[in-house]
């Protein structure tokens, strides 16, 4: 889910034949005395199934979504351990490390049916065919065994989606994304986009135009200077222009905004340490190291020429995502950041994948305006002061004014404290800040809030998330009428397995 600046050492790994079953441990973790009921979702392993009609568990699907929701996340976080004469099973060193596995809901007039696979990447057919882990990645060193160590590190493909007119990318930030059949999910091979190198990074979260149809994303590689690569496609996904900008060190880097003009990235203050993560002494999160004195550096380019216009440093602080942005009549720029005041984040995420959370690291959604052409922030504050992540707005909104961001809160009464994962959605008012929320109920733990915009009548929308009941252990699909969060799902359908949480998903409308 981070930019692992893994160019450098990323190598895509011998094609071996599909092993027959997708055999693994389903131990939830639910049964743990003292965990918490999210944990029966991140520690299942997902087995997969073919498309599926879903049946309504409650309320009706609105006529007007008519479209696929697609959503990419960790499927399996354990693996049989052949080296060990005891057997038993290892487990990834951290959620950013699962195998990626792509949920399809497709929306007709027929009814709704679903298809989960993983994405058959070189290293996930590696490690079927073997029984165990074979490859590192960014939080696990894949084996014990010190020569083991030094094989190529295994692109998950399990951060985003990107859906095209004719194939679905299937994105991780350290390689090339892997092209899917839009229908069966059937992974078809590295997708170089029309070009790029295998080599190449491709950020998770790319930024398409609703008017253009026109793609913006990034990518990072080091080596004897740190480069930030800008990449500007058509509507197809074939790359069409390329800028180069250079960066200070080896820093952590995610996500980017599209406001207007412009494409806008907030550096953090995080550097790898490289050495001992070349030796293998430690892994490429555990050489990430905070640095608050170095600041955060705003590098603004022109989304035209991809061309650097402006860089300035400001007090430090860390984001994985930003909500929007645009530019305003007076020719500022505002956007919206989900700032974290350091990067006990990046624990966070580590633990959940050991089903037990400890570690406390909440973000708000701040508002910040921008003069690019004095280099100063005129603005900056918190829109949302309560822990949220995961924002989304409406994709027409993307790059210009927007009125509203949907995101994903805990439940009233729990925070960041209490080793919760989110239990509720909610819809922030871009003028005000005030929240509606949707709160999914104890127990219950929604994904990322997709908005689908209704085929029929373009004043509305709906927003979609997948969510896991630990009561009954079970995962549904929701859909909320995005103007009436507060009344509840006005739809809820059945899944056939449980699903771990995913990261980021997209919709795609026909």
């Amino acid at each position: 889910m981070v930019v692992l600046l893994l160019s450098i050492c990323y190598r895509s790994s011998p094609m071996v034949l599909k092993a027959e079953s997708n055999a693994g441990s389903n131990q939830t973790g639910a049964n743990q005395a003292g965990a918490k009921a999210w944990s029966g979702a991140v520690l299942h392993t997902a087995q997969g199934f073919g498309a599926q009609g879903l049946p309504v568990v409650a309320g009706q699907v609105p006529p007007g979504l008519r479209g696929t929701l697609y959503r990419n996340g960790p499927g399996r976080l354990e693996r049989g351990d052949g080296l060990r004469p005891t057997g038993g099973h290892r487990r990834v060193g951290h959620w950013f490390d699962g195998d990626g596995a792509i949920l399809a809901v497709k929306f007709a007039a027929a009814g709704v049916t679903a298809t989960y696979r993983y994405v058959e990447t070189a290293g996930y057919l590696a490690e079927e065919q073997a029984g165990r882990f074979l490859y590192g990645g960014y939080g696990s060193h894949g084996s014990d065994s010190w020569v083991q160590r030094w094989r190529s590190l295994k692109n998950a493909a399990n951060t985003s989606v990107l859906a095209l007119d004719d194939r679905l990318l299937a994105l991780w930030e350290g390689g090339l994304p892997h092209g899917l059949d839009l229908q069966t999910l059937e992974t078809r091979g590295l997708d170089p986009l029309g070009g790029l190198s295998p080599q190449a990074s491709y950020s998770a979260h790319p930024k398409r135009d609703g008017r253009t149809g026109e793609i913006f994303n990034f990518g990072v590689a080091f080596g004897r200077e740190t480069i930030l690569h800008l990449y500007r496609s058509d509507r197809t996904g074939q790359v069409q222009q390329r800028g180069q900008v250079k960066l200070a060190g080896i820093p952590l880097l995610h996500d980017f905004v599209l406001a207007g003009r412009y494409l806008i990235f907030c550096i953090p203050p995080v550097q790898l340490n490289l050495p001992p993560v070349l030796l293998k002494l430690k892994t490429f999160s555990e050489g990430m190291q905070w640095q608050p004195q170095l600041g955060t550096e705003i590098v603004v380019c022109d989304r035209e020429s991809l061309a650097l216009v402006a860089r300035w440093r400001v007090e430090p602080w860390f984001q994985w995502h930003f909500g929007n942005g645009a530019e305003l009549a007076d020719g500022t720029v505002v956007l919206d950041v989900v700032r974290y005041e350091d990067f006990a984040t990046n624990e966070f995420l580590r633990e959940v994948a050991t089903g037990r959370v400890q570690t406390v690291a909440g973000a708000r959604l701040w508002r910040l305006r921008l003069d690019v052409a004095r280099s100063r922030v005129l603005e900056a504050f918190p829109l949302v002061d309560r822990h949220c992540e995961f924002p989304v707005v409406a994709p027409q909104c993307v790059g210009q004014p927007w009125g509203e961001t949907f995101v994903n809160v805990h439940r009233s009464g729990v925070d960041e404290t209490m080793g919760e994962l989110f239990g509720a959605i909610a819809r922030v008012d871009g003028e005000t800040g005030d929240l509606t929320i949707a709160d999914c109920g104890e127990n219950r733990y929604p994904t990322e809030p997709i908005y689908a915009p209704d085929r029929e009548n373009p004043e509305r929308g709906w927003v979609l998330t997948v969510v896991f009941d630990g009561d009954r252990g079970c995962s549904e699909v929701w859909v909320y009428g995005a103007e009436r969060l507060a009344e509840g799902p006005i739809c809820r359908l059945g899944l056939p397995e449980v699903i771990p949480p995913s990261f980021h998903g997209t919709w795609q409308g026909v």
